[in-house]
């Protein structure tokens, strides 16, 4: 996109005219929060204020610390593009602008508190505004992947009747092709140096926006966020957020699990449809005062990623599982990385070779977290804790973690069942709100006193996590339970395997086996395909239970691109199961 010469082009425009500071005050405590307080409202400490609102509460208060010399004027925003394109915002600089888009989406766009915007771009600096906008006028925001289809776009339409898109041009076809099937959607904004029929431009009316602009008195517990995830029969539910269970809630997520210090560039790979962007590139990360650092690759690219890590001072990293996978598979002792102190993983289960082998190569440990959508993290090897190789680490504050049977029994450590959460007297403020519009979704997440997470696992004598797989993913084949993260790692232990999916198979005989795609390395892609099955099943059988190894093995130059392993076993197994 060519947006970037207006970023320059209109840089002092934008920032001509800052605006007045509008803090958030809760009518019982009558004070400023801080992060201290963040903290105690997280861990159930203290209650939570009748009132909240991350722009004002959070972000406008970083600002006024740069204001006063508190806070050095460093960026909260960091980006770039690879083709010589970057842009910084400081707080304040962020508030500015984030109030201008905030004036475009109540004045030409005519919303009002509460409507529904659905959010359609990739990693662009307007993203982010778009967002904090959102938060400023109390609107909803509800991000979604650019890779959505026509199909998937008038889905989220129809199921959110939302009144609002904002999305980047190569959406634009998509949603024009759908539009008649969409009676609540009122007004497209398109961020795009282009102009196009039926669209409002955002940089035409951003240019001419004021900067003034008061932040609105959310409670607390208003709707913030509405994120589509995938189940396992039916369309995707709505998994609706708060303003404080997103913008509170990843508080303690910051500190314990991404080491998060106000002078840390984090560099979070997420696509921006997914709740892990949420976390690491905006919550979290803003909540400690860090800056977010972005780089716009429309594909990934191993070479493009290490120069990147080596020419920037990044000194956290979070990416899924698959991109070390990919990463290992160079000589990293070559990079010499400027800054980097901490990395994490988290989206999938790590193999522990792939750990191993990043430990080796770079000096530096992985620290696998796990969560969810509804929930956040879960569980977390955190620094200063033992790592113990494959194990998904220990339940972090504020949750209480548990396996448990079907009848909502803890069980004893060692035995597998469902990981969940116990639940007090009240829900945790943290939670996810409901399923919008599917109150029995909604209640099936609680068994007894426990919130159910669909994920099965183990934990051991010392709380340790271990992640056997989706509660549907297990594949129950002749009798015996097999779990897919079990096969997959047994694979990747090959040197023939770069990467692969294990997914359940239709058999005559057996209900069901195990099935598994393989993404072959260069020096094995000319082998000879039934001997190297053979001889893929035969290490199988070596490396774990024999009644697990693949009965059907696919090479594949490609897996799905997917940002979790969890969604890319869903697109293989309906496609092996002929559901698409």
């Amino acid at each position: 996109m060519k947006i970037f010469s207006l970023y320059q082009a209109f840089r002092f425009i934008w920032l001509t005219k800052p605006a007045g500071r509008h803090f958030h005050r809760d009518n019982q405590l009558q004070v400023l929060l801080n992060l201290a307080d963040c903290e105690a409202i997280n861990r159930c400490e203290r209650p939570l204020p009748k009132n909240f609102n991350f722009a004002g509460d959070v972000l406008d208060q970083w600002s006024q610390k740069e204001k006063t010399g508190e806070r050095p004027a460093n960026p909260a925003l960091w980006w770039v593009n690879g083709k010589g394109n970057e842009v910084k915002w400081t707080f304040g600089e962020l508030g500015t602008l984030s109030r201008k888009a905030a004036n475009v989406l109540i004045e030409p766009c005519g919303l009002k508190r509460g409507d529904r915007v659905a959010i359609i771009l990739p990693r662009i600096p307007e993203w982010w505004l778009v967002n904090v906008a959102c938060m400023r006028t109390g609107l909803v925001f509800m991000p979604g992947t650019t890779q959505l289809t026509a199909k998937d776009i008038l889905y989220r339409l129809q199921a959110s009747k939302a009144k609002c898109l904002v999305a980047s041009e190569e959406v634009a076809p998509a949603v024009e092709s759908i539009m008649s099937e969409c009676p609540d959607l009122k007004t497209k904004l398109l961020v795009s140096p282009h102009s196009r029929k039926g669209w409002l431009s955002f940089q035409e009316l951003f240019q001419s926006a004021s900067a003034e602009h008061t932040c609105v008195e959310t409670e607390s517990q208003e709707p913030m966020a509405i994120y589509f995830t995938s189940g396992t029969t039916g369309s995707p539910k709505m998994a609706q957020h708060s303003q404080s269970s997103l913008g509170i809630g990843y508080t303690l997520c910051g500190r314990y699990w991404l080491d998060l210090k106000s002078s840390d560039i984090i560099w979070n790979m997420s696509d921006t449809g997914w709740v892990k962007a949420a976390i690491g590139s905006v919550f979290s990360s803003w909540l400690h005062g860090a800056c977010v650092f972005v780089h716009q690759m429309a594909q990934f690219d191993t070479n493009t990623f290490l120069d990147t890590l080596t020419t920037y001072p990044i000194t956290i990293l979070c990416s899924a599982p698959t991109v070390y996978r990919m990463l290992v598979q160079k000589d990293l002792k070559r990079y010499k990385f400027k800054k980097l102190r901490h990395c994490l993983t988290g989206g999938e289960p790590l193999n522990p070779e792939v750990r191993e082998q990043w430990k080796g190569q770079t000096g530096l440990e992985l620290y696998e977290g796990y969560g969810q959508t509804e929930v956040g993290i879960i569980c977390a090897n955190q620094k200063g804790q033992e790592i113990k190789p494959g194990s998904m680490g220990k339940g972090v504050p504020p949750y209480n973690v548990q396996v448990i049977d079907e009848n909502g029994n803890i069980l004893p450590p060692g035995k597998e069942g469902e990981i969940a959460l116990r639940l007090q007297s009240t829900r945790p403020f943290c939670f996810f709100s409901e399923y919008v519009d599917n109150p029995d979704k909604t209640t099936a997440t609680i068994r007894g006193n426990f919130y159910v997470t669909g994920d099965r696992g183990v934990m051991d004598s010392d709380g340790y996590f271990w992640f056997v797989g989706r509660a549907d993913d297990v594949i129950i084949s002749s009798g015996y339970r097999i779990g897919p993260f079990e096969v997959e790692s047994a694979l990747i232990e090959h040197p023939a395997v770069v990467e692969s999916a294990v997914v359940s198979s239709p058999d005559p005989i057996r209900g069901e086996v195990v099935k598994a795609f393989v993404v072959l390395s260069a020096p094995f892609k000319s082998s000879n395909p039934e001997k190297l099955t053979l001889e893929l099943q035969n290490h199988v059988k070596k490396s774990t239970a024999p009644y697990k190894y693949p009965r059907k093995v696919e090479f594949v130059e490609n897996l799905p691109k997917t940002i979790t392993g969890k969604i890319k076993r869903n697109i293989l197994r309906d496609h092996e199961w002929g559901r698409t």
